[in-house]
């Protein structure tokens, strides 16, 4: 294999399914599982843009990120399982964004350990 074949023909990563907390459990009593899945450049890059806040300082335009909303954007699209989008688990957190429902759901410690995970599966490693 040519070394531009191994370029044009990445190894794609699998969605994975991770342990975010002990309070989320299957009826069988054990932990359920969060389904989640890698972000490409083009997606974290479509989502920097929606994050993006237009002000404007002594007349001048700024478009600072607001890594709040990045942050649940990314939770957002990057997580299968479960589906924060669905109707019903807007319904249960009352709200119609489903961007908030993460945020209503998890603690801060399951919410950065989810993000975490997202991150690392996304090529973020440390």
């Amino acid at each position: 294999m040519s070394k531009l074949s191994a370029f044009l023909h990445p190894v794609q990563p699998e969605p994975k399914e991770v342990i975010i907390s002990n309070r989320f459990v299957d009826d069988d009593g054990k932990p359920a599982p969060f389904k989640i899945r890698p972000l490409t450049q083009e997606e974290n890059a479509a989502l920097i843009k929606r994050a993006k806040r237009v002000i404007v300082v002594n007349g001048v335009r700024q478009e600072p990120i607001d890594s709040t909303l990045l942050s649940a954007l990314t939770v957002l699209e990057a997580t299968i399982e479960p589906d924060f989008k669905s109707k019903e688990m807007c319904d249960a957190f009352g709200v119609l964004d489903p961007a908030m429902v993460p945020g209503k759901m998890l603690l801060s410690g399951e919410y950065a350990k989810l993000m975490q995970e997202i991150t690392a599966l996304s090529g973020f490693e440390t």
